[in-house]
């Protein structure tokens, strides 16, 4: 069985690139949002032209990177959504909310500080993670039924 997964949430750590190392060996493909901060906040009015508007700016960027989510979620059997320390990231809370409304198996990692801020969003998930060392035991547990060493 493959696992196709979508990495969503917090784009200014590695905790993916931790996810992707660890899953090495597992029948796993990723996905995830463009985490190249600058071209995700600019990709509207460098396609589409310049906006003198920041909430139109912000706008056209959105519905592009709304594009390539959509599809990196529906297509996913598995969502991990990480929230980070750094920002509040409004983007993450409704990327869980769609992959719970689509009925994707949904997995959350987040430090124990937002607990009581995201109890609404992990009581859709099935897994509620702290690093990503656990993601990739729950990837593994999934596929071939094997615990930690």
């Amino acid at each position: 069985m493959t696992l196709n997964v979508y990495l969503s949430g917090e784009i200014h750590t590695d905790w993916r690139e931790q996810i992707v190392n660890g899953s090495e060996g597992l029948d796993v493909t990723f996905a995830a949002p463009v985490t190249d901060h600058a071209a995700s906040d600019d990709c509207g009015v460098a396609i589409m032209g310049e906006e003198p508007d920041k909430f139109w700016h912000d706008h056209k960027g959105a519905k592009l990177n709304a594009i390539r989510t959509r599809k990196g979620i529906e297509d996913a059997d598995v969502v991990v959504v990480r929230f980070g320390d750094k920002y509040k990231q409004w983007n993450a809370a409704f990327d869980a909310g769609m992959a719970a409304a689509l009925g994707k198996s949904l997995v959350i990692l987040q430090p124990p500080e937002h607990d009581h801020a995201l109890k609404e969003v992990d009581a859709a998930a099935l897994a509620v993670t702290r690093t990503p060392g656990e993601v990739v035991d729950i990837l593994r547990y999934v596929l071939t039924g094997t615990l930690p060493g």
